[in-house]
């Protein structure tokens, strides 16, 4: 099979005149390998699934040959330009026949391509559930998010409707639940504010939602727990779990949530249930992907790691040497003022391009602030996290703002990075991560801070690599840190640049 891939997608590709990515032929027969064999695979593309995705091609003809039934896991954004687009393309150009479909399940004699939505899948297979079989060959695409979807469909959250109905539904408790209720309201507003207005629960709140739980259980009816709560006890009594409280000072509410610290031993099962090709932008500096395999539970299979194209898509890279480090007093008035030479050398000639400016701020009342002096400056232009922006735009974001508006915007001329993405501390989710590695006696930083810093700005400066653009990274770690190295290999390709004119950016 592997040989009938590589050749039917070197015709294809000499045919369709579509951008050539330099590792089709080399993925293809890796992917039609891992199928025909029924071994698992992990590939790092070097590009993100709801990027430009010119990747595809290299897993949809090996499904699209195979005479098997086989499952496409890929995000629900894509949905419609696979099925409607990429896919009848190739089934027109090679006349294959097997069926194709987008579902929620597998259908009992289907011997087609089932394309499903991560989210769908993870949570038939994390509650046990078999809606899609045993055994049938997945292509798992997005791996990038494969946590963050993890941990979002496994949080149990406890809101003020949840409240009401365990009242309803233990009114013999009724007393109890109220007085739980008010203490931990009291308890949790007592935190001192931070951005994230989010709280891990210390030992006194633990303690009252323990004497809760004994109160419900000496009550001798805990079975007719609401639902909701029974997920929630089963988080809040399992091994390391991360409790945590967000609050709503306006209103005077907050919402209670449990998720497991640690998500491989939940995801390991899931790997043994079929043979997965598992396909991602940037999961880990190494080839063998080793620090991500023990994040999600991957068990040892074969890894390929693919790099961007140095001729094509090497960025320019500005990374100035005079910055105070971020952690300075003085840091917020050289970061704004390197941001005005870089926005004014840029636009120059704004005329000759209409392409935002995007300027990435992870810490929120740094984020405002930044907003603020630079609309003073530059008026309108200037947008703090819109719902749209002009073409020729200064977007100020942050990490996740971006990487969820990326594709609806042009390529940005300049990508100005303030500080590196790495999760901070202050941020009591991250907290109770940190927590769990340092209870394991783990590198914390090495295994969860800076690989998710690195994933997080591959992602982020892919655009710009697509469009020819220049990256401002304005955080001079990268300089002076032991890992800023691994930073430079994880933007490589690129060319490191001392100063920025109007040359750069296709301006005389």
């Amino acid at each position: 099979m592997e040989v009938e891939v590589h050749n039917w997608l070197r015709s294809f590709l000499r045919s369709s005149g579509d951008p050539v990515w330099p590792h089709h032929l080399t993925m293809g027969r890796l992917v039609a390998r891992a199928l025909r064999l029924g071994r698992s695979a992990l590939i790092q593309t070097g590009s993100f699934a709801e990027g430009d995705g010119r990747y595809r091609l290299s897993y949809l003809l090996p499904l699209l040959m195979g005479s098997d039934p086989a499952l496409l896991v890929v995000p629900e954004s894509l949905h419609s330009q696979l099925l409607e687009v990429e896919i009848p393309k190739l089934q027109g150009w090679g006349q294959f026949e097997k069926s194709v479909v987008a579902g929620e399940a597998w259908e009992a004699g289907f011997e087609g391509l089932l394309v499903v939505s991560p989210q769908v899948w993870l949570s038939d297979r994390l509650r046990g559930g078999d809606l899609f079989g045993s055994g049938i060959p997945t292509v798992f695409d997005g791996a990038d998010d494969l946590e963050r979807w993890t941990r979002e469909l496994l949080t149990v959250a406890l809101g003020s409707g949840d409240w009401e109905a365990l009242m309803a539904a233990r009114a013999d408790a009724a007393d109890a639940i109220r007085d739980a209720r008010v203490r931990l309201t009291k308890a949790a507003f007592q935190h001192p504010a931070n951005p994230y207005d989010c709280y891990l629960l210390d030992a006194a709140e633990q303690k009252i939602l323990e004497e809760l739980d004994s109160t419900l259980r000496d009550g001798g009816n805990s079975s007719s727990l609401p639902p909701a709560w029974d997920a929630f006890w089963e988080g809040f009594y399992s091994e390391n779990p991360s409790i945590w409280i967000d609050l709503d000072r306006a209103s005077g509410k907050f919402v209670l949530s449990a998720c497991p610290a640690d998500i491989a031993p939940i995801l390991r099962p899931i790997w043994q249930q079929q043979p997965i090709v598992v396909v991602g932008g940037a999961l880990d500096v190494e080839a063998k992907a080793t620090i991500y395999r023990q994040r999600v539970g991957l068990p040892d299979l074969t890894c390929v790691k693919f790099v961007p194209d140095r001729q094509n898509e090497s960025i320019h890279l500005y990374l100035p040497d005079g910055l105070p480090l971020p952690n300075t007093p003085q840091f917020q008035e050289s970061l704004i003022r390197e941001l005005h030479t870089l926005i004014r050398v840029s636009t120059r000639f704004a005329s000759a391009v209409r392409s935002p400016i995007v300027i990435l701020v992870g810490d929120t009342p740094l984020k405002a602030i930044v907003g603020s002096v630079l609309a003073a400056e530059f008026g309108s232009r200037v947008r703090v996290e819109p719902t749209e922006l002009a073409d020729d735009g200064i977007l100020v974001a942050g990490w996740e703002f971006w990487r969820n508006a990326q594709t609806q915007l042009s390529p940005p001329r300049l990508l100005a990075i303030a500080t590196l993405p790495l999760p901070s501390l202050e941020n009591p989710r991250v907290a109770g991560r940190v927590l769990h590695y340092k209870q394991q006696r783990q590198d914390w930083f090495r295994f969860y801070l800076l690989p998710t810093a690195l994933g997080e700005l591959q992602r982020a400066i892919a655009p710009v690599r697509n469009g020819c653009g220049v990256v401002a990274l304005l955080d001079t770690r990268v300089l002076h840190r032991s890992y800023g190295s691994q930073i430079l290999s994880a933007i490589a390709p690129m060319a490191r640049i001392n100063y920025i004119d109007a040359s750069l950016f296709g301006m005389d």
